[in-house]
């Protein structure tokens, strides 16, 4: 019974030792003190306020750009992870979200350039988008499609019902 034991535990280890090891990204080092451009994801006003230096930043409106450093970024992560969560902050640079250790949360995320494309795609095509979004991205389609309606730039029925069925909201009245 003992030997049986021996020979489990040499098999076990014999099976491990046949495992690849897992590999560990090196993150960028990247100065701290780096200007990044943050747009706002966020469809009207957003406010974010340093809990270190007390410096606010406001943006007026969707796709308005701030100026932070890069540390200051990185405090928002540990202070304000919303901001990231909600894809409230859109950042350009793969690089900086990676140093963030934020990517996971702008995997299926709309950028700022590809946020009204959506609205031209086919119903099956927004709905496989939309199951992907965060709740803070999904709340400003919701919000930019009202736009879109409201100036009769966005009209297809299909779309409209596909936005209403995803969102569990109400678009237009019927």
């Amino acid at each position: 019974m003992a030997n049986t034991k021996i020979e489990n535990t040499v098999e076990e280890t014999a099976v491990n030792a046949a495992e690849p090891k897992k590999q560990y990204k090196v993150k960028s080092n990247l100065d701290p003190n780096t200007i990044i451009t943050v747009k706002n994801g966020f469809h009207g006003q957003l406010v974010y306020k340093s809990k270190k230096t007390s410096e606010t930043f406001i943006w007026e409106g969707f796709g308005d750009e701030q100026d932070m450093e890069l540390q200051e970024l990185k405090n928002a992560r540990n202070s304000a992870r919303a901001f990231f969560e909600n894809n409230w902050f859109l950042i350009d640079d793969p690089e900086v979200l990676d140093y963030l250790g934020v990517t996971q949360y702008y995997k299926n995320a709309l950028t700022y350039e590809t946020f009204d494309e959506l609205f031209k795609k086919k119903p099956s095509e927004v709905k496989a988008i939309l199951a992907k979004l965060s709740k803070g991205q999904r709340n400003s389609v919701a919000y930019r499609a009202r736009q879109l309606i409201a100036d009769g730039l966005l009209d297809s029925l299909k779309v409209i019902d596909t936005l209403e069925e995803c969102l569990g909201i109400e678009l237009i009245e019927r």
